[in-house]
């Protein structure tokens, strides 16, 4: 019974390690260049087989599978390469452009493939062995920013195809490799809304062995940079060889020729030992501290401000109270006519103002006897109340004008009458 047991054990480990063992790819060697770009494209197909069928017949491409890609022994990848993976369902890609302090070192990638259906994964290694090429570093350097592009499409071989073709239309160099690709949100790019196609943008590195073009230095015209300042579009004559497939921003576009570059070196300082140097026993402070005195600094911070306050406060009260004019000063001072002016004016409001006391309320002029001007006829007013008994009113009305003055009809023309 016992030996049945071990051999039922024995025979689930066995098949634990032969499951584990088929979930691992072998190492897959890659030798991309230094100063070359370096794609390499993270295929769905080639981790499908290792995860269970799709339960719906004729539709095994369903299965959503992510990748984790770092580097053997560390949890990211090395500076130079990078991954986009858009969607679950889309394959994934790692590019980059290795440089020459990376030659003769090779990097194990580890790639880690996540079914999200049935939450397994399978893991295999990619070995990078970067090579070194006489051509590396190619002196110029063009760098190209397309709006229509996202990084994970131009990275298709396809479309960098067709985009070093035309730029090789235009430079007519010998040698023209891609140095890098970049995308434009890592350039500090905002992400576009999801409306009208709107894309991410890229910018494209590409190098040759011969001077730029002259369509190329056109960018660098006086004329183009006035139109780059103001925000309007360049004139440049090669562009239509690219505005087929590719939208480029000609303000964006950058030319490096590297034979005129400065090199610019940097001096470190020697790393010391990490220990720091003997100075002694340490001393603290002793238990009995002596007593320090506060009063000079109460009469600073206290005192003198309160003092100088006070006395700010005597002067600005003598000035408001006992250096007052007075009446009696004013009135010496202010010339006789000036004072019998004042005075008729303040005895004629103390006299208006006790007649409108007295004073009845009068009618509105509203409701006085209106003239006709034309008949002569006196209007009845729409109150017919007796007026005798009203106030004279602020106006007199026409009727009691001595002189009225007679306006005469309105003639028909053509004939006067006398």
């Amino acid at each position: 019974m016992m030996f049945t047991m071990a051999a039922a054990a024995v025979a689930v480990w066995l098949g634990t390690v032969v499951t584990i063992l088929s979930k691992s790819h072998a190492d897959r060697n890659v030798y991309p260049s230094a100063g070359v770009l370096f794609v390499h494209v993270l295929e769905r197909e080639h981790f499908k087989g290792e995860f269970p069928p799709y339960p719906k017949s004729g539709d095994a491409s369903s299965d959503p599978i992510t990748f984790n890609t770092n580097l053997m022994g560390y949890p990211d990848r090395p500076g130079w390469l990078r991954y986009i993976q858009r969607t679950q369902r889309s394959d994934g890609v790692l590019y980059g452009s290795p440089t020459a302090e990376h030659v003769g070192k090779p990097s194990v990638i580890e790639i880690t493939a996540y079914n999200r259906r049935t939450f397994e994964t399978a893991r295999h290694n990619l070995v990078v062995n970067i090579m070194a090429t006489e051509e590396f570093p190619l002196p110029y350097q063009a760098e190209f920013y397309i709006r229509n592009m996202n990084v994970e499409e131009m990275l298709a071989s396809e479309v960098l195809g067709d985009f070093l073709g035309a730029v090789k239309n235009v430079w007519q160099p010998e040698r023209l490799n891609a140095i890098n690709i970049t995308s434009a949100l890592d350039r500090g790019g905002r992400v576009p809304l999801p409306i009208n196609d709107l894309k991410e943008g890229v910018y494209v590195m590409v190098g040759a062995d011969v001077p730029f073009s002259s369509c190329l230095r056109e960018v660098e015209s006086p004329h183009n940079q006035l139109r780059c300042s103001q925000e309007m579009e360049p004139a440049i004559s090669c562009d239509k060889k690219f505005r087929a497939h590719f939208h480029i921003d000609w303000c964006k576009i950058s030319l490096v020729d590297i034979n005129k570059v400065v090199p610019v070196y940097i001096t470190r300082s020697e790393p010391g030992t990490g220990v720091l140097p003997e100075f002694g026993e340490y001393n603290p402070p002793s238990e009995s501290l002596m007593g320090r005195n506060y009063f000079s600094d109460f009469l600073v911070t206290l005192a003198v401000p309160s003092a100088v306050a006070l006395v700010l406060f005597f002067i600005l009260g003598y000035t408001m109270c006992c250096r007052r004019e007075g009446v009696k000063k004013r009135n010496m001072q202010t010339p006789d006519i000036q004072l019998v002016h004042h005075g008729s004016i303040q005895k004629s409001t103390k006299e208006l103002r006790s007649m409108s006391k007295n004073r009845e309320i009068s009618w509105p002029l509203s409701t006085l006897p209106v003239f006709n001007p034309v008949s002569g006829e006196v209007v009845p007013p729409i109150h017919p109340d007796n007026y005798e008994t009203t106030s004279m009113p602020l106006m007199q009305t026409q009727t009691n004008l001595q002189n009225q003055i007679t306006i005469p009809q309105q003639r028909p023309s053509g004939k006067w009458y006398s």
